[in-house]
């Protein structure tokens, strides 16, 4: 059984606001990176069941990149994604409601190469990127 690690933001928008931005690609390379010297060049999005989606990480000095790839499972706009990445784990994501700001609660399927932590720092320096840009556009 694989290890879960869940990260988690509050964010101050509407849920609308929120869903758009967590899934249109257009707002997607803009936040969809851990650091400032990390960029998301490209984003490839079909948000329905079986729906494949492509989203390119890479570093900005172009020593490295990747492209997280998966295939959603579960829609429920404004509620909850689920997906299964390209190797195989899971992942959730949560939209819940709390007063005039929305809970974004994100719970993945660890992978075997990199430590706990470092898996869960890194998934939660994306979250508070896309709070970041959220919040302020």
């Amino acid at each position: 059984m694989k290890t879960k690690i869940t990260v988690e933001a509050t964010i101050a928008a509407p849920i609308e606001k929120i869903w758009q931005h967590w899934t249109n690609p257009e707002h997607i390379i803009n936040w969809n990176f851990a650091s400032d010297d990390w960029c998301a060049p490209a984003a490839v999005n079909d948000l329905s069941v079986g729906g494949k989606f492509s989203f390119r990480m890479e570093a900005r000095d172009g020593s490295m990149g990747f492209d997280l790839d998966g295939i959603y499972t579960v829609v429920k706009t404004n509620e909850i994604i689920e997906y299964n990445l390209e190797d195989g784990r899971n992942v959730k994501v949560l939209f819940v409601k709390n007063g005039d700001k929305v809970d974004v609660i994100e719970t993945f399927e660890a992978e075997d190469t990199n430590p706990i932590e470092l898996q869960k720092t890194g998934w939660q320096s994306i979250l508070n990127s896309y709070k970041n840009y959220v919040e302020k556009n």
